[in-house]
């Protein structure tokens, strides 16, 4: 008798772990459905020598020959504590807009298989349900790239222009913001501990050209950084649009990189701002 009740626990106790998993799974929340931003860099061939794009390329692409203006710089610690754990966290300011606090988590897409990064982001705590961060595919021309990014902003009514603030004020508003997911990433305050020690990388100020492309609102960024050597500058010309599926990036990417290829303008490869500008800056 004893080993029959014995018998009849085990039994219940096991359905009832497999109930509770079957319940778990059946609750799980979804993976994030990202959009895509195609990101391509152009060659100096697609700039004239007062650094904007040339007519060619405006035409090709239906870019405006006016600019917008934008500063912006990254935080992180000597170390690149930050960077070493996929985030990285920025302060922009746009000519007549608020400054910008834009908290990123990167993940690595291996192959092409975007579905897996986002699979390892929801096992990060990165999924549909949290409203909070913004899915998105970077897609250049060698690699991609899954990032979610927290968005925040502060008037910037103190600073004229795309003037930042100075080092120390920009550093506690950034801390003041920081979002959950960063603060407590690896350890409780982990995120506020690394932001208190970091320090700012830039500012660099750019020159964005706009317009209208395939149903796209394409831009080209022009921006310049201290070069590898430390002797002269860099100019990085960046292409880019963003739509909302990967069958319309993939459409639309083969058509930019045919057009650019054809002129004579495309690199083949990718160039990382954020890397350029936490390692010269």
């Amino acid at each position: 008798m004893i080993r029959h009740r014995l018998r009849v626990l085990l039994v219940s106790a096991s359905l009832a772990v497999s109930l509770g998993t079957a319940t778990a799974t059946a609750h799980a929340d979804a993976n994030a459905v990202p959009d895509y931003e195609v990101k391509l860099d152009f060659l100096a061939s697609a700039i004239d020598g007062s650094g904007v794009p040339t007519s060619a390329v405006r035409s090709a692409f239906g870019l405006s020959a006016t600019a917008s203006t934008r500063s912006y710089e990254y935080f992180d610690t000597a170390s690149r504590a930050l960077k070493g754990q996929g985030w990285s966290v920025r302060l922009r300011h746009k000519s007549g807009k608020d400054l910008e606090l834009n908290y990123k988590k990167r993940f690595d897409v291996t192959g092409g298989d975007v579905d897996a990064a986002l699979t390892t982001a929801n096992s990060a705590g990165f999924d549909s349900s949290d409203t909070n961060y913004d899915a998105q595919v970077d897609w250049g021309y060698a690699q991609q790239e899954l990032s979610f990014s927290n968005d925040k902003s502060s008037s910037a009514s103190k600073y004229s222009g795309t003037t930042l603030p100075a080092e120390s004020t920009a550093r506690s508003l950034l801390v003041s913001n920081i979002p959950g997911k960063l603060d407590d990433w690896s350890a409780k305050n982990w995120g506020t501990d690394r932001l208190s020690e970091s320090s700012a990388h830039g500012p660099v100020t750019t020159k964005v050209y706009s317009g209208s492309w395939q149903g796209t609102e394409p831009a080209i960024e022009v921006l310049t950084v201290p070069a590898a050597s430390g002797s002269g500058t860099q100019t990085v010309i960046e292409f880019s649009f963003t739509v909302d599926t990967r069958s319309q990036a993939s459409s639309l990417r083969s058509q930019a990189i045919s057009i650019a290829d054809g002129k004579g303008w495309l690199y083949h490869g990718d160039i990382l701002k954020t890397d350029l500008i936490l390692d010269r800056l």
